[in-house]
């Protein structure tokens, strides 16, 4: 059905051992081929209006009394094991060239892991403590990043602090609903969105062990973000607010695009930039999603229903579908305090790099960011 029994034996056999749900997946052909998942479909539905500036909180700096009180909270529970941290490091490895990112170097002899793990691991020992990392990957990212962090010997980590799972895997459609091949018959594999992240992380039964363990909160970000540090000030400003989510939010310059909060029919949930409608003026709003969390491990443990999104992509020269769901979303179903941070200078949390182009421009800011 929709040309499931044609793949072949080879590429069963991957999506097999990557978690491939068909259930799932024949639901969303289905939605496809009837239009229930469309373009139009993704667009959020209701009143939508600009949140006020009231709806976020800036970062203080860490001299100001506000930070000095979160950094000791934040400290305390680094101190005491209750903070993890996931490495978004998922997706399908296309736009270095074909070379997985986070093994990419990103300051001269340091990879974007490196730099991300030994971040990590410096605050945790800062404050005392240890912080277990996950690591999300891909089927197309996971072999090369296992094989980078065994050549560097964990990043001196040991093995039971640095842990691995992967997102999901799904194949690309026509927009007709079927499976697309390519002139060889062979399908397109891709990794359905970092919606992921949150489910197969509780299947992997690394959240039931960490909660287990006395682990309560974990931290987000995505790998090409080395901007976004696991600082105690940020975790203690989470426990401070006590909303079960802290999002991470960005001032918004001329030209980016990207999600944002918005009051949706009242609730105030952070929408993806294509989801908004066309009518809706996204300069409205003066910050955008930096897709770096602080969220209690414990709100976890259920399901969520998350938005199946539909996402037009160009592969060799075909233009395909891909359903994927963003991890943003996880606002519209928690408690979440808004936090707004710096995007320059030595305390910017947000500085992605999402280009080799990024790379080259950026290095002399990244230095200054990643600087001990």
């Amino acid at each position: 059905m929709y040309g499931l029994e044609r793949v072949p034996a080879e590429i069963r056999e991957i999506l097999d051992r990557y978690g491939f749900d068909e259930t799932r997946f024949l639901r969303e052909c289905e939605a496809v081929a009837s239009g229930r998942i469309s373009k139009e479909a993704n667009l959020v539905r209701g009143r939508l209006q600009p949140p006020g500036p009231r709806a976020w909180v800036d970062l203080p700096g860490p001299e100001e009394p506000e930070a000095r009180e979160w950094a000791e909270l934040g400290r305390t529970a680094l101190a005491e094991g209750k903070v993890g941290a996931i490495i978004l490091n998922g997706g399908m490895a296309t736009r270095f060239g074909g070379v997985v990112k986070g093994v990419v170097e990103a300051l001269p002899g340091r990879s974007f892991l490196d730099l991300k793990i030994a971040g990590i691991a410096g605050a945790a020992a800062g404050a005392g403590g240890k912080v277990p990392i996950y690591l999300m990957n891909s089927f197309a990212t996971e072999e090369a990043t296992r094989l980078h962090v065994a050549e560097h010997r964990n990043f001196g980590l040991s093995e039971g602090d640095l842990r691995f799972y992967t997102q999901g895997i799904s194949l690309r459609l026509r927009k007709n609903g079927e499976i697309h091949f390519d002139e060889a018959g062979m399908p397109s594999c891709y990794g359905p969105g970092h919606g992921d992240c949150i489910p197969f992380f509780r299947a992997s039964g690394h959240l039931e062990r960490f909660l287990d363990g006395g682990g309560r909160i974990l931290f987000l970000s995505n790998v090409d973000n080395l901007a976004a540090r696991l600082d105690p000030i940020v975790i203690g400003a989470h426990l401070a607010k006590g909303a079960s989510l802290t999002a991470e939010l960005a001032p918004k310059w001329p030209g980016d695009q990207g999600g944002a909060p918005v009051l949706v029919d009242g609730a105030l949930w952070i929408v993806e930039g294509f989801r908004f409608p066309p009518d809706f003026d996204q300069d409205s709003v003066p910050v955008f999603n930096t897709n770096t969390f602080t969220v209690d491990a414990e709100a976890l443990d259920r399901d969520f229903p998350l938005t199946p999104c539909y996402v037009e992509k160009k592969v060799g020269g075909a233009e395909v579908v891909q359903v994927e769901t963003l991890v943003g979303e996880l606002t519209r179903f928690l408690p979440t305090f808004y936090l707004k941070v710096r995007r320059t200078g030595k305390l910017s949390r947000f500085f992605p790099i999402k280009t080799p182009e990024d790379l080259q421009d950026g290095r002399e800011d990244l230095a200054l960011i990643c600087a001990d």
